[in-house]
């Protein structure tokens, strides 16, 4: 594999090499064209049924041209899912860098992340992922690392941020982020990734999980600070 890839980098040097041209494996265009053919082989397939050459035909490239920019099946899956990460949890905790009311700013968090979640292609996504870590643990680790455990931890500071201001109680935060999400996905996200449920569940089921989710939350961690300051809140 190695030396096939050195031969077609050689050759794609020697074709774009010069003044004023990129080097091999430097076309984000061409990249991008392979790992997009690769999603749809490894959705359509899974990790371990899928080949290279399924990827070439999926991509329109040749072999040669896919291990300039990927040294193997392995490295092309990786950065395949690091852009689906990026895509997921990019904008997933933008809630808590505009904070608003504490009880407003927990709701528009809790729709975003079961609204963003539940969506067809993230579950697709994530299917991927958890086939192919039995095989690659390590791969399943770092996409949980960078993604869930990172986002996970934005919101850890901001639940001890809100306590630091008198407007929660909690004997672990780290215990009540995790409760948070659980309770604002409220077993949607089980019955998507096991296709119990082939569509995402409606906003107007996701506005009623969130706010009974938040409700709990708030009765179960707000303080008396936080109720005053709540107590003219509109009744949902």
């Amino acid at each position: 594999m190695r030396n096939t890839a050195a031969t077609a980098e050689t050759c794609e040097t020697a074709a774009k090499d010069g003044p004023g041209r990129p080097v091999a494996g430097s076309n984000p265009a061409k990249r991008q064209q392979i790992i997009d053919g690769a999603r749809r082989v490894f959705i359509e397939k899974g990790f371990d049924a899928a080949s290279m050459n399924d990827v070439t035909r999926a991509a329109g490239v040749s072999k040669g041209t896919v291990y300039v920019y990927f040294a193997s099946k392995e490295d092309l899956f990786e950065a395949l899912i690091e852009e689906e990460r990026e895509k997921i949890f990019q904008d997933l905790f933008t809630p808590l860098r505009r904070p608003d009311k504490l009880y407003d700013t927990l709701i528009n968090l809790g729709k975003r992340l079961s609204t963003k979640i539940t969506l067809p292609k993230v579950v697709l996504a994530q299917r991927t992922v958890i086939g192919a870590s039995e095989r690659i643990p390590e791969l399943g680790a770092r996409f949980y690392e960078r993604g869930p455990l990172n986002g996970h931890g934005q919101l850890v500071a901001f639940l001890k941020e809100a306590e630091a201001e008198g407007l929660l109680s909690m004997p672990d935060a780290n215990l009540a982020a995790y409760q948070f999400s659980e309770l604002c996905l409220a077993g949607y996200y089980r019955q998507c990734l096991f296709a119990y449920r082939t569509e995402p569940p409606t906003p107007e089921e996701i506005d009623g999980t969130v706010r009974s989710g938040v409700d709990m939350f708030l009765k179960t961690y707000g303080t008396a600070k936080l109720r005053q300051l709540e107590s003219d809140r509109p009744e949902s």
